[in-house]
């Protein structure tokens, strides 16, 4: 996507009109921009998330395109409360075609103190909550022929400062959907995950640029800018769609060549902004 071009000026409007879609974390964000996404192109959708009154103004939102809306509320955490989310958005649309796994939490800390709750907060929403979310769609994926898209993040596959928690997450969601694809291919469903690199206007975003600013981040990438949402988006329909019916088991980059040249600059920036600032924190304590 180029400029402000919008989804449906590149592809169909029509181009899943029918089909069902399920996205965790989506009532803000990355996920909900590819909720959007599905939305605009004729998708039914299902939006997953742990607060409903965030929920229910998402789906208000999305239900401008014209196709039906689910606001299905469950912690991605809870096996059975997204079992019971996942059957009730199948039941509500006659089926499950894609499942998007987005549900994800991060926070910068060194690996030295970061505590074990928080370094398993991070695994059990991540890593725990996409296994949750593929396991509750496997049977409905297997009657549709469907596929699940894994939001993934590039901390998976390079060192990051203060990311030690959210990489070995991300490192076991690549495995994961690597994994998925090769045992459920036979059942006829997919398996891709999507890596975005550095997004405007995302509350994940703001977090890490904040110890840092943004020009140490736009500076790192090669296009020299932030992603917008909408694009990460994009490449989420066409991952979930007929036009990549050949594809699974893939890991699509969207990042504008940020991990190109790795990222040994941005990260010692990072770890130095960090470190004073907790310096700092310390030494104001009474």
């Amino acid at each position: 996507m180029t400029g402000a071009s919008r989804l449906t000026d590149l592809v169909s409007p029509t181009l899943l009109t029918g089909r069902a879609v399920f996205v965790t974390g989506g009532g803000s964000g990355i996920n909900y921009a590819i909720a959007d996404a599905f939305a605009s192109v004729g998708a039914n959708v299902a939006i997953c998330g742990r607060t409903p009154e965030k929920l229910d103004a998402a789906a208000e939102t999305l239900r401008r395109h014209g196709t039906r809306i689910l606001a299905a509320p469950a912690d991605v955490r809870d096996a059975e409360a997204l079992d019971a989310a996942v059957d009730l958005a199948a039941t509500e649309f006659g089926g499950l075609d894609t499942v998007v796994a987005g549900a994800a939490g991060n926070f910068y800390a060194p690996a030295e103190s970061i505590s074990p709750n928080g370094f398993r907060t991070v695994v059990d929403i991540d890593l725990l909550g996409s296994f949750h979310t593929a396991r509750a769609a496997f049977d409905h994926l297997k009657v549709s022929h469907g596929s699940i898209l894994f939001v993934s993040a590039g901390q998976a596959y390079l060192s990051f400062s203060h990311q030690a928690h959210v990489g070995a997450a991300k490192a076991g969601i690549e495995n994961l959907m690597a994994n998925l694809a090769l045992e459920w291919g036979r059942h006829g469903i997919r398996s891709n995950s999507i890596v975005p690199g550095p997004i405007e206007g995302t509350e994940g975003m703001k977090r890490l640029a904040e110890p840092v600013g943004t020009d140490a981040w736009t500076a790192a990438v090669p296009l020299g800018r932030f992603g917008r949402a909408e694009e990460i988006a994009a490449m989420a329909v066409v991952l979930s769609s007929p036009l990549a019916s050949y594809i699974t088991g893939a890991r699509v980059v969207v990042d504008g060549g940020l991990g190109l040249s790795g990222l040994g600059a941005l990260s010692r920036t990072i770890a130095e902004a960090v470190t004073a600032s907790r310096t700092e924190k310390e030494a104001s304590k009474p």
